[in-house]
């Protein structure tokens, strides 16, 4: 019998409830699963973009500044022999056709591969587009505030620590050298690495919203491949990289203090739904 009883008062304690569970700063109503529509989300990208180009030239062009930044930064990578990103440099530019593909890639591949994964939520992953949506919107501000209070000189413009420019060497297409490009961005907004950021966002979006082998492996590996480029091409420091990771979990926190559940997860419906992408994820 004292087992019975204390059995049933084992279960009555698993049962009570541990209080109320954190439901979002924002209402429900602003919660709950709204089909996205796509000319609302095409001008929300297109003020996105607005932003995101004009603050990242806003960032203080003060060479002086940046310069002594990329000093401390490299003398922190040396003393937490974090600086293996010069032997990768070397090794990319001394192979020309290397260089100029990662040249290419470091233009290109985080826009590209952004806009893409955000369609294909759009598209077939409608019930956690929202949650990840913002979650990309999120870090990205935060990395803008960090370009505005920490300019940093690339190690590309650093040669006295002997990196080697591969965008200034081999001239290709995106190139910094190009005046006309230079003149239209600031090459001083490298901390955190957005490059980065965009494709860590990337990789977990995909890898939370399908089961598909070879998708999870081109997912996880997209970002290992960006951290090479990045570095191969001294466009960014390693702990630029870290500090892209950490930008990624405070976007993702801040989506989470606005809705109350990770991006990940299908927002709550205020009726049955019968789309096909009820589920979070494929069979």
């Amino acid at each position: 019998m004292a087992n019975v009883a204390v059995r049933s008062n084992a279960s009555l304690v698993s049962a009570a409830p541990s209080g109320p569970r954190f439901r979002g700063l924002f209402p429900n109503q602003l919660l709950r699963y709204r089909r996205p529509v796509l000319w609302q989300e095409l001008v929300l990208i297109g003020i996105g973009y607005y932003l995101y180009r004009e603050a990242r030239n806003l960032v203080p062009n003060q060479p002086s500044i940046a310069y002594r930044h990329g000093d401390s930064v490299q003398w922190l990578q040396e003393h937490l022999h974090l600086n293996f990103e010069l032997s990768v440099n070397r090794f990319v530019s001394g192979i020309s056709w290397l260089a100029q593909a990662m040249n290419y890639y470091y233009a290109t591949l985080h826009f590209v591969v952004t806009v893409g994964v955000l369609t294909w939520l759009f598209v077939a992953r409608k019930r956690v587009y929202r949650g990840l949506r913002t979650a990309l919107f999120a870090l990205t501000l935060v990395a803008l505030a960090g370009f505005f209070l920490y300019p940093l000189a690339p190690p590309r413009l650093l040669p006295a620590y002997g990196y080697i420019d591969t965008l200034a060497t081999y001239h290709t297409w995106g190139s910094f050298a190009d005046p006309n490009i230079a003149e239209h961005t600031n090459q001083f907004a490298a901390m955190p690495s957005l490059h980065i950021g965009w494709a860590v966002w990337s990789a977990i979006a995909v890898i939370y919203t399908t089961r598909k082998w070879w998708a999870r492996t081109l997912a996880v590996l997209y970002p290992v491949a960006t951290l090479l480029v990045i570095v191969g091409t001294a466009n960014h420091f390693v702990i630029d990289a870290v500090a892209g990771v950490a930008v990624v979990g405070v976007g993702f926190g801040i989506q989470y203090l606005m809705s109350g559940r990770p991006a990940h997860v299908p927002a709550p419906s205020p009726a049955v739904e019968t789309d096909r992408d009820e589920e979070l994820v494929e069979p």
